[in-house]
């Protein structure tokens, strides 16, 4: 088993892996984004996100993608978007090395903070984080608006694009 930073030619696996992660939150048919969009986004001379890779004989089992934020309490912080191990693999102790090379990117980059979102169902993730230290917060609630909220909203308040 290699753990390695992600590559372009990565990307239709980590789609592959996107997807099913989709299915297992229950969302099989949520994904929008596309091969184009990871190679477009991620690689280039301003990348969006960042990708640690699981393989075992060439073939890629797990991946963890995040992206840099910016806290106004705490400066630079890391927001691990997902952490994807194929359902075969898991319990392998894969998701755990794939969740350290991200804490290890982080105390690299000197970060004040490591955030994601967990599921409120998801007992074995939330035992899991909590078990290696994390906090998971009950009393902060995630909001998101999507792109027809957006237009909505933009159309109703009369809001005009530059």
């Amino acid at each position: 088993m290699n753990i390695r930073k992600g590559r372009i030619e990565d990307m239709p696996a980590v789609l592959r892996l996107i997807k099913e992660l989709a299915a297992f939150e229950k969302e099989p048919d949520a994904v929008e984004v596309t091969i184009s969009d990871l190679e477009r986004d991620g690689f280039g001379e301003s990348p969006l996100f960042h990708t640690f890779i699981a393989e075992e004989n060439q073939e890629i089992i797990g991946m963890a993608l995040y992206y840099y934020r910016y806290s106004t309490w705490k400066g630079k912080t890391i927001h691990l978007e997902d952490l994807i191990v194929k359902e075969e693999k898991r319990g392998s102790g894969l998701g755990f090395k794939l969740y350290s090379e991200v804490i290890a990117q982080g105390k690299c980059d000197n970060v004040r903070r490591i955030e994601w979102n967990v599921l409120d169902w998801n007992t074995p993730a939330i035992e899991f984080y909590e078990k290696t230290g994390a906090k998971v917060l009950k009393d902060w609630l995630v909001a998101q608006m999507d792109e027809k909220g957006i237009d909505t909203f933009l159309e109703k308040n009369k809001i005009q694009l530059s």
